[in-house]
């Protein structure tokens, strides 16, 4: 199939979000979840009506998945992970000791892999939780958690530092959710900006957004940029695939708080039609434990 883009990307929303991220396809829903971090706000867009709406406010959103029965899995400041259903926001952990000065930033399902941001007191993890809401560390002594993806075969876990400007490479083990054998996939100079949020296409390619980059770009096998596609303002935070044959690409920005120094659409949604293919993203299927326990690698 022939490459086909619009020629421009299209203005969806302007929120002047501080920082628009976590850009989801919500499936059983045919709309579009985006949020607003760290001002704790969601938002969501209608396709087939144009309509679009602010429908959460409240604490720091990092970060959501979507759980198999619709619901929103948060993931919040100082580490609090809660699921939001009609309006209604229920804890499932209130917090994690080691995040209790940071926030969540950037997540993805499946079981589900939860990054944090670098503090003044510690620097940032990756963390995974398990479907029974034990909560595990991967990874620490990041810059900056950020864009997560899986291979096609699921064998290969694509994982974003964007203070390092790099993307690694890990084989996974569907089995138990480990990670081994960490390698840098690609590189980013300070020219391109900094690697940012991520997702993989139908033929699988992965995609970044550069923070600072003012565009997204497609990463061949080999970690080298394959396609650059430029937007109208720098801040470019993440980027998913969705629509009803998932050949629309959603872009989240960043600086509608700092419009005079990034532009007027800084802070926007976005979006790319093409003729490509992206992939559905996995639910999470995180259980509210019946006992909460703030202990690493025990039930939430």
């Amino acid at each position: 199939m022939g490459e086909v883009f619009s020629p421009e990307p299209q203005l969806i929303a302007d929120y002047a979000c501080h920082t628009g991220e976590n850009p989801l396809w919500h499936m059983l829903e045919k709309r579009l979840y985006w949020c607003d971090n760290p001002n704790g706000r969601i938002f969501r867009f209608d396709p087939s009506t144009g309509n679009h709406e602010q429908c959460y406010e409240g604490r720091t959103v990092g970060g959501f998945t979507i759980q198999s029965d619709g619901s929103l899995l948060l993931f919040m400041d100082r580490g609090t992970v809660a699921i939001w259903q009609n309006g209604e926001l229920t804890e499932i952990n209130p917090e994690i000791e080691a995040e209790k000065n940071s926030r969540c930033n950037d997540v993805i399902a499946g079981r589900v892999f939860c990054g944090t941001m670098s503090s003044s007191q510690s620097k940032g993890r990756l963390y995974r939780l398990d479907v029974d809401g034990s909560l595990h560390v991967l990874l620490t002594d990041i810059g900056c958690s950020n864009g997560m993806s899986f291979t096609l075969d699921q064998k290969g876990f694509y994982y974003t530092d964007s203070v390092a400007r790099e993307i690694y490479l890990f084989d996974y083990n569907v089995e138990d959710g480990s990670l081994s054998k960490k390698r840098v996939f690609a590189c980013f100079g300070e020219s391109d900006g900094m690697p940012d949020g991520a997702t993989t296409d139908a033929d699988g390619r992965l995609w970044s957004a550069l923070w600072n980059g003012a565009c997204i770009v497609r990463l061949l096998p080999n970690g080298q940029i394959d396609k650059r596609i430029p937007l109208p303002t720098r801040k470019i935070s993440s980027l998913t695939f969705g629509g009803e044959q998932y050949g629309d690409i959603y872009i989240t920005t960043a600086g509608g708080n700092t419009k005079h120094e990034d532009g007027p659409l800084a802070g926007a949604l976005f979006r790319l039609k093409t003729q490509l293919r992206g992939l559905p993203e996995f639910f999470s299927r995180v259980r509210a434990p019946s006992v909460a326990s703030n202990g690493i690698g025990k039930r939430l």
